[in-house]
């Protein structure tokens, strides 16, 4: 599956993922913002490509189970780590935060296109049989 790459960092390679039907949210998402926003998000791209790591809990979120989220304002994209394609972070969508906490129907919905993802992703996937 070709994948749409947002950055390509030392440590990491962040994309959009996909849903079966083809779309990418987060892709969509990313592409309506305004250039301030799309700089700051790009920013926090930067970091995780590049470095890996990330300590400051205002920009980036920890939802459970393995879902995290990038953060700037009231703007978040969720996202989680590839399960066969190492170094790949996949980008499930964007949304704007209204309440303190992020509402459940909204992981649901990141849980959902990573899995759509992940389950194309794993079709695609071609092992070499030895003679």
């Amino acid at each position: 599956m070709e994948r749409k790459v947002v950055y390509r960092g030392a440590v990491f390679t962040i994309a959009f993922a996909r849903e079966k039907n083809g779309a990418f949210p987060a892709s969509e998402f990313f592409d309506g913002l305004n250039q301030l926003d799309k700089a700051k998000l790009m920013a926090l791209f930067l970091i995780a490509g590049d470095h890996g790591k990330f300590y400051n809990p205002e920009k980036f979120g920890d939802l459970g189970d393995g879902l995290y989220e990038f953060k700037s304002s009231q703007l978040r994209m969720p996202f989680a780590y590839a399960k066969n394609e190492r170094g790949l972070i996949l980008l499930t969508y964007g949304f704007i935060k209204k309440k303190d906490k992020t509402p459940k129907e909204e992981i649901t919905r990141a849980w959902r296109i990573y899995n759509e993802d992940q389950a194309e992703a794993k079709l695609t996937i071609v092992r070499r049989v030895k003679p």
